[in-house]
C-alpha cells in the first residue's frame, strides 16, 4: 500500500513539474513577442534624450559655444569644434538609432559621448549623474542586444541574406 502511494505522489510531482515547465515555456514565448517593441521603445526613448539636447544647442548657438568655452571641460578640442561635434552627434546618431540603421555603431557613439559628457561637466550633481547612468545602461542594451527585428538593420540583413541564398 505504501509503495503504491509513493508511486502516485511521484507521478503527481512529475506531472506538476511538466505542467510548470510548459507554463514557463508559454510565458517566455509570450514575452518574446514583446521584445521587438521594447527594443524600439528603448531606442526611441534614448534618441529623444540626445536629440532634444542637440535641438537645444542649435536653438542658441552663441550660448552653446559659451558653455563649451566656460562650463564644459572637453579635452583636446577647441570649444567651437567641441560644440559643433557634440551637436552633430546629438542630432545625427539619434536619428540612426530610431531607424535602427547602424544601431550598434550609433549606440556605441552615444555611449562614449555620454561618458565624455559626464567627465566634461564636473557640476553634474547626483540627479544628473543618475540620468547619465540610466542613459548609458539603455545604450548598452542596444549595443549588446542589437536593434531587434523592427529595424532597418534587421531588414537589410534579411534582404541581403535572402538575396545571397537565391543565387
Amino acid at each position: 500500500m505504501q509503495a503504491s502511494s509513493s508511486i502516485t505522489s511521484s507521478a503527481a510531482r512529475r506531472g506538476l513539474m511538466r505542467r510548470s515547465l510548459e507554463l514557463a515555456q508559454r510565458t517566455v514565448r509570450a514575452l518574446d513577442r514583446f521584445s521587438p517593441v521594447v527594443d524600439v521603445v528603448i531606442r526611441v526613448f534614448i534618441a529623444m534624450v540626445f536629440f532634444t539636447s542637440g535641438l537645444t544647442k542649435i536653438a542658441s548657438w552663441s550660448t552653446t559655444v559659451a558653455l563649451f568655452e566656460n562650463e564644459y571641460a572637453v579635452p583636446l578640442l577647441a570649444p567651437q569644434v567641441a560644440a559643433a561635434l557634440g551637436t552633430a552627434v546629438e542630432l545625427g546618431f539619434p536619428v540612426l538609432l530610431v531607424l535602427g540603421l547602424g544601431t550598434r555603431l550609433s549606440a556605441f557613439v552615444l555611449f562614449v559621448f555620454n561618458i565624455i559628457a559626464v567627465i566634461s561637466y564636473p557640476d553634474l550633481g547626483a540627479v544628473g549623474l543618475h540620468d547619465h547612468q540610466t542613459w548609458g545602461l539603455l545604450l548598452l542594451v542596444s549595443l549588446l542586444h542589437g536593434p531587434g527585428s523592427l529595424s532597418l538593420d534587421h531588414w537589410i540583413a534579411r534582404r541581403f541574406a535572402s538575396g545571397a541564398l537565391k543565387r
